[in-house]
């Protein structure tokens, strides 16, 4: 609840207008509006939206910032440090682990003094994963050495970006600056917000451009070397000047807030401080939860309670004098984070609200800590009478019996641990003598025998059903069919992605085989060590005890977005050639952050992150090509598969096995629908992969031991398809065989036949 909206419209001396949306959806206008020159960005829940918004405004021809979607959250803090040491406006947003992904470049991009405004979507750093909204990734924050302004509501989020960058460019600053706005509570819940009316008017406030007579790496007449190694006393004195201008960002944010409110009628001071003037229990509370808190403290000073609040609107440089003197004559304060620092006996605002009160001499009062909140969860008018219940007992009893402690959590349950379900599956029913892979020791090639389908029902599923998958989402028909060509027990690692969240709603789980999640971009190296483990505990005789009957398969699952951000790691297990299969499940986008574009998507199809309008066309480039990337890693054995051609996946499946538990790496790629965010209808799946495969677009072959064999070819089967049959049973892509779109077709066309002509050679010449 934002009381604020029952008073009247501010008023200022620009033409505002009023709209009604969300936080996220404000960031994206305030950048529109600002017109920056770059956004670098990788999707991450729940701060997504921000890049949406703008590229479907892009789309529409409403602001002029070049938008590069990166291959993970590290690679988009260097596009944007990049695009900032060439004296242009950069602009990103992120969440949680995104955050910490990136978390290196944070003090590169300070300590060079670039300055830059990226939105911190405040989500919970966890393991296991939650995507909801806390402050653990903010607090991670603190120590880069980016002034950090707080949004406790979308209005907020709106007016702080607009502050930011010229906090951000000050010549007294000079630094990048981090908006922070709370996960899902802020970011997607609309609100009433003013705005300018016109870009003139921000464009006046801010500058048109960025301030001259900055050194930046494009004036050839004055060369520069950015990031020298730097040694004592230089550094020493680097990091002073840095915090010099910390210090200093404080006071030009309150000169800024001010030269804000003529404009607009809202300002916000360093605190916002509410009746706080004669306050003895006061309740410390950032960004969202200090609205409602507001009306707790009206209540209790109905009742005679001199209760206040204290609500920073910015962290960095933290506001302890101001703190201390608000506090000077209160009796007891209630510090709640949204976050722990663990071991530290409170989170990171109690330790600063502690040293702020002894540094500046504010002794005779009790402070006590509260961790609240996390992973999403709901602050109600109750849970702040709670808290300030709490400072009035310690005012009552004149002390505190507990200084920290979680506020919400419940108590364990012995009676309540999850209890196993579904038994483990046995293995004579997994082993079952059906599927046959031998090598000809003179070719030195696989013979694999498959039964028909039918003679394989009988063998288990290794995912319960149940699971949260949308109607007609082909990934787990396709996960099954592969796992029915797999004999025996298998280690399954999922990456995050759509398979992993809708199997894993703990305390349930979907998965009846060993099941490991990790990091996003982490899978493959978590693996590895998985299996290498395996291997060298096997080798000691230490997994005798536990009833082994045959080695395990280890499986890593993957969607395109894993296999974008996490690369790196599978390229690297690659080449030290792991015995293991990486898995990627391919529905051509980021469908569990919202469809966002992938690496993978084709040319001209329409995703949430390259949207279809007056001036865009969809994607703007070609879709990686996965599966020869690792070919060129030389492992044993890489394939392509769709369940349109089951008896084909089965094998390459069974081979899959026989290269994972005897030689190394194998690498496979399926294709598989989406019908959500495809925009097909769910009965059309399989033909729409079909027709993937006979336009060639999505090509049936493997690559064993560097030999290139295309094992299912539609040409001489006499059913190649035009790409057109495929694109239009789609409605991400009919608008491609429009007369509008030819050019971007022909292009995709001229693509697709390139690669089917490359890969034939390949299948006629052993040495390609």
């Amino acid at each position: 609840m934002a009381i604020e909206y029952d008073k009247e419209v501010a008023r200022g001396t620009v033409e505002q207008r009023i709209v009604y949306e969300s936080g996220n959806e404000m960031a994206a206008y305030a950048a529109h509006q600002i017109n920056y020159h770059i956004m670098g960005y990788f999707p991450i829940s729940p701060s997504t939206e921000v890049a949406q918004f703008l590229d479907l405004m892009k789309a529409n021809g409403q602001h002029d910032i070049k938008l590069i979607p990166a291959d993970g959250e590290h690679g988009s803090a260097g596009i944007c440090y990049g695009a900032s040491t060439a004296g242009g406006r950069v602009f990103n947003a992120t969440s949680a682990n995104g955050y910490l992904y990136m978390l290196e470049q944070m003090p590169v991009q300070s300590g060079s003094r670039f300055p830059m405004v990226m939105n911190l979507v405040c989500r919970s750093v966890s393991g296991p994963l939650n995507i909801h909204g806390d402050h653990s990734d903010l607090y991670y924050a603190l120590n880069t050495g980016w002034p950090i302004l707080m949004c406790r509501d979308p209005q907020a989020v709106y007016d702080m970006n607009i502050m930011a960058i010229k906090l951000a460019e000050h010549p007294d600053v000079r630094l990048p600056v981090i908006v922070a706005s709370d996960g899902y509570f802020t970011s997607h819940q609309k609100r009433r917000v003013q705005t300018f009316a016109n870009r003139e008017d921000v464009h006046a406030f801010v500058g048109e451009h960025p301030p001259e007579g900055y050194l930046h790496v494009l004036d050839r007449e004055n060369p520069i070397t950015v990031g020298p190694y730097m040694n004592e006393p230089d550094y020493i004195n680097n990091c002073y000047q840095q915090t010099v201008a910390m210090y200093k960002a404080g006071e030009v944010f309150e000169e800024i807030s001010k030269e804000y409110a003529k404009l607009t009628g809202r300002e916000y001071p360093t605190l916002d401080l509410y009746r706080m003037e004669d306050a003895e229990v006061v309740l410390f509370v950032l960004n969202s939860a200090s609205e409602i808190t507001k009306v707790a403290v009206d209540q209790l000073r109905e009742r005679g309670v001199k209760a206040g609040l204290i609500a920073p609107n910015i962290i960095r440089p933290f506001p302890a004098k101001q703190i201390a003197e608000a506090l000077k004559n209160a009796k007891a304060i209630v510090v709640g984070d949204r976050a722990d620092s663990y071991g530290g006996h409170g989170g990171n605002m109690t330790l600063e609200v502690k040293s702020a009160l002894f540094t500046h001499g504010v002794k005779d009062i009790h402070v006590i800590s509260r961790v609240y909140g996390l992973g999403g969860k709901d602050f109600y008018l109750e849970d702040a009478h709670a808290l300030f219940e709490v400072g009035l007992e310690a005012i009552r009893k004149g002390g505190v019996e507990k200084p920290f402690d979680y506020y919400g959590h419940t108590a364990g349950d012995p009676d309540k641990a999850p209890k196993r379900v579904v038994e483990p599956m046995a293995y004579e029913d997994l082993k079952t003598g059906l599927i046959t892979v031998n090598k000809d020791e003179e070719s030195g090639q696989l013979k694999v025998k498959v039964p028909p389908l039918r003679q394989l029902t009988k063998k288990p599923k290794r995912l319960a059903p149940g699971h949260g998958a949308c109607p007609g989402c082909g990934i787990f028909s396709g996960l099954e069919l592969f796992f029915k060509g797999i004999e025996g027990d298998i280690v399954a690692l999922y990456h995050t992605g759509c398979a992993m969240v809708v199997t894993t709603g703990y305390p349930y789980s979907s998965h009846k085989a060993t099941y490991i999640h990790n990091l996003f971009q982490n899978g493959a190296a978590t693996l590895s060590g998985v299996v290498e483990m395996f291997w060298e505990r096997k080798r000691r005789g230490e997994l005798d005890k536990y009833g082994l009957k045959d080695d395990f398969t280890f499986v890593m699952i993957t969607g395109d977005g894993g296999m974008d951000i996490g690369m790196g790691p599978a390229i690297g297990s690659a080449l030290r050639n792991h015995k293991m299969i990486i898995l990627e499940y391919d529905n051509e986008g980021y469908m569990n952050t919202g469809a966002q574009l992938s690496y993978s998507t084709p040319l001209g199809h329409r995703t949430s992150t390259s949207n279809v309008g007056k001036h865009q066309g969809g994607k703007l480039f070609h879709h990686k090509d996965t599966a020869q990337i690792m070919a060129a890693t030389n492992i044993p054995y890489v394939f392509t598969g769709s369940e349109a051609h089951p008896q084909d996946l089965l094998k390459k499946a069974a081979k899959a096995q026989y290269y994972a538990q005897n030689e190394g790496m194998v690498y496979g790629k399926i294709l598989i629908t989406c019908p959500l965010n495809w925009l097909s209808e769910e009965k059309d799946g399989q033909t729409i992969i079909d027709n993937a495969v006979n336009s060639c677009f999505f090509p049936l072959y493997e690559v064993e031991n560097g030999v290139t064999t295309i094992t299912y070819n539609p040409e001489e089967k006499n059913k190649r398809v035009p790409l057109s049959d495929w694109l239009k049973q789609m409605g991400k892509t009919k608008h491609m065989t429009k007369p509008e779109y030819t050019e971007a077709y022909k292009s995709f066309e001229d693509e697709v036949e390139r690669r089917w002509s490359r890969l034939k050679a390949k299948h006629e010449n052993p040495f390609l």
